[in-house]
């Protein structure tokens, strides 16, 4: 992956990964190994989490296309390696949630993916990617899904920011 060409982005807009895409892949500890690393990565990358999520899905029988995307996502990361997380100093401490899901997007299952990232001031300070429990029956109620969890991030993080002594200047919002 030394030589490898950049990429814009981790994963390709509307591709789909099945389990029997394609012909299985013939070093499956290689990729356990790396999608490993890449979800120890997320902890600092998080434009990484949706799709390290996706390929974490495949780790007990991964296939070519698999690897392919894994791939894919270590050429993102070779043309991104300047890009990171900066914290500055806030003149208002307010906690701000944010979410999003698709919904019924595993092809297999139906289940929806949520994603969230709540910050405190202008910095990030927490996020995260995952597939939800149980199959939505609508948009509306994945959207609610979602917005569960990043209210449980939020309430979360606003009990410790209390615990610490750190008071915040309004309400946390979602």
């Amino acid at each position: 992956m030394l030589n490898a060409k950049s990429c814009n982005t981790p994963i390709c807009h509307g591709y789909k990964l099945y389990n029997t895409n394609s012909e299985v892949f013939s070093d499956p500890t290689l990729y356990r190994s790396t999608i490993g690393a890449l979800q120890y990565l997320t902890l600092t990358r998080p434009d990484l989490s949706f799709a390290v999520n996706k390929l974490s899905q495949f780790m007990q029988s991964p296939t070519l296309a698999h690897w392919c995307a894994c791939k894919r996502v270590l050429r993102y990361i070779k043309g991104t390696m300047t890009k990171g997380l900066v914290f500055k100093p806030a003149s208002r401490l307010t906690l701000e949630g944010f979410s999003d899901n698709d919904w019924a997007c595993d092809i297999i299952d139906r289940k929806s993916t949520t994603g969230f990232c709540v910050k405190l001031g202008d910095n990030l300070i927490s996020w995260g990617c995952c597939k939800q429990r149980v199959v939505s029956r609508s948009s509306t109620e994945s959207e609610y899904r979602s917005l569960s969890t990043t209210a449980t991030e939020v309430v979360c993080i606003a009990s410790v920011l209390k615990e610490i002594g750190i008071n915040l200047h309004s309400k946390p919002m979602i």
